[in-house]
């Protein structure tokens, strides 16, 4: 079943009014919503690492004592990837950090998640259901996420000037 869709008969779903067949509906990708938010996110990680074209790594911390390093793995001419991760803090064991892999295009001015956590390459739609349960819009759902998850390091980041190296090994390092 669709998720946020109630049955109404045996292979077929009701949407917002109307039931359709469960082969017949078909998530498609709103572009422009997808672009919005990788233009946002790209205006989010400047603010966050203004100077990602000379430095390798950005670290601050978190309001909760989290520590999050944004790593550039590869410049080329038109995109940098990086790698930004969450490490430490009071948050669950049984809670994974978020770990985002990017792709920041300049020309276009767009970041994109490119993985997250250990998933990769990503479908821009899956069919649903599918054997590794992705949503039909994950791709959009974890650029979204990212868009929050910035405006969160940006309203509650703060980068004291004699923030300790992480040591490999511990805990806390990557």
């Amino acid at each position: 079943m669709i998720p946020g869709a109630a049955s109404t008969k045996a292979g077929d779903t009701h949407l917002g009014g109307s039931a359709v067949s469960r082969h017949s509906w078909r998530y498609s990708v709103d572009i422009a919503a997808l672009h919005a938010t990788c233009e946002s996110n790209y205006a989010r990680l400047l603010q966050l690492f203004p100077d990602y074209e000379t430095a390798n790594t950005r670290e601050f911390l978190l309001g909760g004592g989290e520590r999050v390093r944004i790593d550039v793995v590869e410049r080329c001419r038109y995109t940098t990837l990086m790698t930004i991760c969450q490490q430490g803090g009071d948050s669950a064991s049984w809670l994974m950090p978020p770990r985002f892999d990017l792709r920041a295009y300049h020309d276009a001015r767009m970041v994109e998640v490119t993985a997250f956590q250990s998933q990769r390459r990503v479908k821009a739609r899956y069919d649903y259901p599918n054997a590794g349960m992705h949503a039909p819009d994950e791709k959009a759902q974890q650029n979204v996420f990212l868009a929050e998850w910035l405006s969160h390091c940006i309203e509650q980041g703060c980068s004291p000037l004699d923030l300790p190296p992480l040591v490999p090994g511990t805990a806390d390092a990557s």
